[in-house]
């Protein structure tokens, strides 16, 4: 491929939400840390992102939703790990750009704002690059560059509902592990692990990926762990009798 292999990564509920709520201050971290139910077995899931690639594609917005624009910069350790963030708005604050200057291996930040703070740091941090986009942001070609200019193989994705459900519909993830928490929380407005546009019609139905499962196992305390690989050229049969 010209572009990293990709793996979506998600903890969600069973009915397919990654966040508690439809506000920022409602977040499954640490809201599930306070329900019965739910506490004793989230460990799980942060031993299973301690095996996921060294190259971590994230959005500003969830990052900024988990506070690192609070971190203090002198506790921060530095980590083997790359974060790639797109962040248009931009989310990221001077202060958590830095902290991932601090933190990443590389720090890439993928934007379309030219005022972003982390260009101001560039010359401050080596380890800073920028994919810059002046009219929106080209995702295919943000993951081929990724690959034939920084020579990233793999890449595990942890965003949010509308990004994932761009990159999916772009043929951008190739597979999918996920942890699903024993609990159903509900709320048409709660973000789901695929959010975006509605599908409107049967053509829309190409948008659709199927999935070949290659692991479904029972963790402890009820949680689950799915592994599967996408199929990303979907196929719509004409099953009309009278065909």
């Amino acid at each position: 491929m010209n572009r990293p292999f990709t793996t979506l990564f998600l903890l969600q509920s069973l009915d397919g939400k990654i966040s508690t709520g439809d506000v920022d201050e409602l977040d499954v971290d640490k809201d599930f840390l306070r329900i019965t139910g739910l506490k004793d077995g989230l460990s799980q899931y942060y031993e299973l992102e301690k095996r996921t690639d060294l190259v971590s594609f994230n959005s500003g917005r969830v990052l900024a939703k988990i506070g690192v624009n609070e971190q203090p910069l002198e506790e921060v350790e530095k980590t083997p790990v790359s974060f790639v963030v797109v962040d248009d708005k931009p989310h990221l604050n001077k202060n958590g750009c830095e902290y991932f200057a601090k933190k990443s291996k590389t720090f890439y930040l993928i934007t379309d704002n030219k005022y972003h703070p982390a260009f101001a740091l560039k010359q401050q941090y080596n380890n800073i690059e920028i994919l810059y986009y002046k009219t929106g942001i080209d995702f295919p070609d943000v993951f081929r560059r990724l690959k034939e200019e920084y020579d990233i193989e793999n890449m595990t994705i942890q965003t949010g509902g509308t990004l994932n459900s761009i990159l999916l519909r772009d043929k951008l993830i190739d597979k999918v592990s996920i942890v699903i928490a024993p609990c159903l929380i509900g709320g048409k407005n709660t973000s789901t692990s695929i959010d975006g546009e509605s599908l409107h019609n049967e053509t829309d139905l190409l948008k659709i990926k199927a999935l070949r499962v290659t692991k479904c196992e029972t963790l402890e305390n009820s949680y689950l762990h799915i592994e599967g690989n996408i199929i990303n050229d979907t196929i719509i049969e004409n099953t009309n009798p009278s065909s």
